[in-house]
């Protein structure tokens, strides 16, 4: 009795009642589970899982890897993400926020670095007695002194690389990133190495911005936004090299897409064109006869 509990426990059986009043069992070879496996590119990431504390600090964060597993299910979302060395994520603060009036607030870079979760490169930056880490500019370096302000003057201000202003109180012509989509949220917008904003135009109380995507959009004159392009500009052209640096960024291989005999330029293997039904050879001509007879 105790192996046919234990055979009950391990194994999916199903129990059948014959006529003789005998019990038998029935293995099911094929067992099913239901998993919703979500789909990617729904706003959630599949590669890393960042342990964010209760609050700000610049120490580096704790990072679960989900090498494009569901974190639930543990089935594979997104096919391209695997491996990867173990990297350390640094929390960007978003918002750069300064004096409403009187002189903009300044502030020193520490220090410029790159980091392995982002793109571009990450700065230190000391404000009074308070520590936080940005994104870097094109050409930031450890001991620039940097500007924030929320001030909208009546005459345009002549900014500097990595001074932070709204919207309205900056030039037509400058290029920027890190922009507030809207007031009052982080800045969310163009984060990627080496591209950048340009603004374009004003009217009533909107700028027009044009985005690396070529798109323009109009925002509200007092939406942060920060003055420069942003830096690693040759990230886009970096050679990888090797397979194994590819493994290292954390991307899995397309191992079995391309065949030799069967690629662009192999052995082409095609169908076999369709069945064709083969039908009897034509009747002979029959010959015209001709009466002669009027009738």
């Amino acid at each position: 009795m105790n192996n046919l509990t234990r055979l009950l426990g391990n194994c999916a059986l199903t129990l059948h009642t014959q006529r003789t009043g005998v019990v038998g069992l029935q293995h099911l070879r094929t067992k099913t589970k239901v998993v919703v496996k979500p789909k990617p590119g729904a706003g959630t990431q599949f590669r890393r899982i960042v342990h964010f504390p209760e609050e700000y600090t610049i120490e580096p964060l704790k990072i679960t890897h989900l090498a494009g597993r569901d974190p639930k299910s543990g089935r594979v979302v997104a096919k391209g993400i695997g491996g990867g060395i173990k990297q350390q994520y640094h929390w960007i603060k978003w918002v750069r926020d300064g004096p409403s009036e009187g002189e903009p607030q300044q502030e020193l870079v520490v220090e410029v670095f790159p980091d392995g979760c982002r793109t571009s490169n990450v700065a230190l930056v000391a404000v009074g007695d308070e520590l936080k880490y940005i994104l870097a500019t094109e050409n930031m370096k450890a001991g620039d002194i940097i500007k924030t302000s929320r001030v909208i003057p009546r005459i345009p201000v002549r900014p500097n690389e990595g001074d932070a202003y709204p919207l309205g109180a900056l030039p037509v012509g400058t290029r920027i990133h890190c922009l507030e989509k809207n007031p009052g949220q982080p800045c969310h917008l163009i984060h990627a190495a080496g591209t950048f904003g340009t603004i374009l135009r004003k009217f009533d109380d909107k700028v027009v911005v044009q985005l690396p995507s070529k798109r323009e959009f109009a925002f509200n004159r007092i939406c942060m936004a920060t003055v420069g392009r942003l830096s690693n500009t040759e990230h886009n052209k970096e050679h990888v090299g090797s397979a194994q640096r590819m493994r290292e960024l954390g991307n899995r291989p397309r191992s079995g897409l391309w065949k030799r005999k069967e690629g662009k330029h192999g052995r082409k293997i095609r169908k076999l064109p369709p069945m064709v039904t083969v039908a009897p050879p034509p009747l002979p001509k029959l010959e015209e006869t001709i009466l002669t007879l009027n009738l």
